[in-house]
């Protein structure tokens, strides 16, 4: 480790270990038995374990072939069909390596991902004010909000490090432009694109409201900064591209393009900004806006405050206006965002901004509002520290105001479920030779596609092709055979299998319910089914075509 890097590790360390800490505090009991401890009772946290799981199995082994996953047999490029998660993946990698389960994995990326979320933003109020403490604030209120505390099983929502990132090195680009920053700016925005669609298509929205925000700060310099933004954009196109591509490929290829009336259903409300997770606030006055636990993005009244501080201290001359009209404007234009066509401009930057179209939850553009809230409360704090009233009691102030606002977000204690571990019998398929593609049954109709997430997390054991799958997107292929496998084991639904190639077949009596012990029996008659293994506990059994 370079000395530079080893000094600034050691000049914010209380920083560093303060959102640890509070990592662990607002997800609370989760770090105390992270194996074992799981947010499972939401399938999309089974979907995210397993993509994790697919991206540090799959990169070091065929990277050319990432995408390719194994979900979804026969449809191509089925990672492509949610996020890919692979800065995460890489990050959580040596867990995997060293044998923890893809549970452990995305337990601990959850505290690294709140940790590292809390460090960038508290790394640009730094950089503006040198106030640490006004960093905190700012780090606290993005990392650990309403929002972000009610999408634990979003891992893609918590590792957002990359917007105040890009941010800041967007204004360095302005204040100070030059390649370095150009290419820092580059790399932010790759490391958002390798997350998260969403978090990419938010930081460019964000850069151009920084450029239209500060023109005045930058029009006496245009060439260079122009060119210098110039540099940033071919060098983030240039390292995204390879992940574009089969994106693109499935939008072309499977249409897996959302409309703009997709949308509707996922825009936030009005009330969604009134409507606050932390217990205090939910148990005495916020419940009733509590609509939709994704639809929540009160920033809290200490962030309010702070915030009006900011832009009177921007006013009175005390603070850079510019830098504070850029975070209004960015949390302005989040917040009409997030209402998705409630107002006219999503559809404008919809025809602006081709990526929008892979974009459904609108609502979450009230990440910008909720960043843009954040940092301006931590320059409203420095602010208020530098106040000949408050300068005696600076840092008392400080540490009432970081205390406030993890106090208003709490949600801590959280009841998780119990992950017992992903059965042995699933260990068989990875001795069989020759070709294997598995159908678990039941099999469920597209409506019922999120029932698949606990089989997608089991396959993390042995990779061999499934039928089955659980994404942002069902594929035509699956919609095609699902509605015939659903009647599994009638004689029509095992030829229909055998049809599409299925050599493999898992029966879990517990989700048949009352025919359980029919389907069983059945199957125990016939010659052309062999039974390979039963499992413990829930009793799965793993059969095999002869």
């Amino acid at each position: 480790m370079s000395g530079g890097v080893a000094e600034r590790l050691r000049s914010h360390g209380l920083a560093i270990g303060l959102f640890a800490l509070l990592s662990v505090i607002h997800t609370w009991p989760l770090a105390t038995n992270p194996a074992v401890l799981s947010r499972n009772d939401n399938g999309d946290t089974m979907l995210n374990e397993w993509i994790i799981a697919w991206v540090v199995h799959q990169l070091p082994r065929d990277p050319l072939h990432l995408f390719a996953s194994n979900i979804f047999y026969p449809a191509r490029d089925t990672l492509a069909f949610s996020e890919p998660l692979i800065v995460p993946a890489v990050l959580g990698a040596p867990v995997l390596w060293l044998g923890g389960s893809p549970v452990l994995a995305y337990n601990l990326l959850l505290l690294a991902g709140f940790t590292l979320t809390a460090l960038a933003a508290y790394a640009v109020v730094y950089s503006w004010t040198g106030d640490r403490l006004a960093g905190v604030v700012a780090g606290s209120l993005f990392a650990f909000n309403t929002h972000t505390l009610t999408r634990l099983a979003h891992i893609q929502g918590i590792h957002v490090y990359g917007l105040p990132l890009t941010l800041l090195f967007a204004d360095r680009l302005i204040t100070q432009p030059g390649i370095r920053p150009a290419l820092l700016l580059a790399g932010s925005m790759a490391v958002m694109a390798y997350s998260s669609g969403y978090l990419l298509v938010f930081g460019t929205v964000m850069i151009a409201i920084v450029l239209l925000a500060r023109v005045a700060d930058w029009r006496r310099n245009a060439g260079r900064v122009v060119a210098a933004f110039a540099l940033a954009t071919v060098a983030t196109v240039i390292v995204v591209l390879p992940i574009a591509v089969p994106y693109r490929r499935v939008a072309a290829e499977q249409g897996m393009v959302r409309s703009i009336e997709a949308v509707r259903e996922y825009s936030a409300t009005l009330p969604g900004y009134l409507a606050a997770a932390g217990r205090i606030h939910f148990h005495t006055w916020s419940a009733r806006f509590f609509e939709n636990p994704v639809d929540s993005f009160f920033p809290g009244f200490v962030a309010i405050a702070l915030t009006l501080v900011a832009i009177w201290a921007a006013i009175r001359g005390r603070m850079s206006r510019g830098r504070v009209f850029m975070l209004v404007a960015i949390g302005a234009i989040g917040f009409l965002l997030s209402l998705g066509l409630q107002t006219p401009l999503y559809a404008i930057v919809y025809k602006l901004l081709p990526p929008m179209a892979g974009l459904r939850a609108a609502a979450r553009f009230g990440n910008l509002f909720l960043l843009a809230m954040a940092l301006l409360a931590g320059l409203g704090l420095a602010a208020l520290r530098q106040t000949d009233a408050a300068r005696r009691a600076a840092t008392a102030l400080a540490v009432a105001a970081i205390t406030l606002v993890n106090v208003e977000a709490l949600r801590a204690p959280f009841e998780f479920r119990r992950f017992e571990g992903i059965p042995r019998v699933y260990d068989v398929l990875t001795r069989e030779a020759g070709p294997v593609v598995l159908a678990e049954t039941p099999f469920y109709p597209p409506h019922a596609v999120f029932e698949n997430a606990e089989y997608v997390l089991n396959s993390t054991t042995h990779w061999r092709p499934l039928m089955n799958g659980y994404s942002g997107y069902v594929p035509e292929s699956y919609a095609r055979v699902a509605w015939t496998f659903w009647y599994f084991p009638e004689e029509h639904a095992i030829k229909a299998m055998r049809d599409a190639g299925v050599t493999h077949f898992t029966v879990h009596p517990q989700r048949f319910g009352h025919q359980a012990a029919e389907t069983i029996a059945l199957l125990a008659r016939r010659p052309d089914i062999e039974l390979l293994a039963i499992g413990a506990g829930r009793g799965t059994r793993l059969y095999k075509f002869r």
